[in-house]
């Protein structure tokens, strides 16, 4: 295993997000990673575990839009 790139303008925050499962809408805190905007694009929000917890990859296709 090796380090190929550190991201510095990465925050690493805890967002609350909502997400609606077996037609029930819930609520959970996750650990996110934060990636500032850049040139006309909005800043991200990449959940880093699933709403019951369990970590994931930190993968750019599961961006989530912040609230304005």
């Amino acid at each position: 295993m090796r380090v190929k790139e550190i991201l510095s303008d990465v925050q690493l925050v805890i967002a609350v997000i909502e997400v609606e499962l077996n037609g029930e809408l819930r609520t959970s805190p996750s650990l996110c990673a934060l990636i500032p905007a850049k040139a006309g694009e909005q800043e991200k929000v990449i959940p880093l575990n699933t709403p019951d917890g369990r970590p994931i990859f930190m993968n750019i296709e599961n961006a989530i839009r912040p609230l304005q």
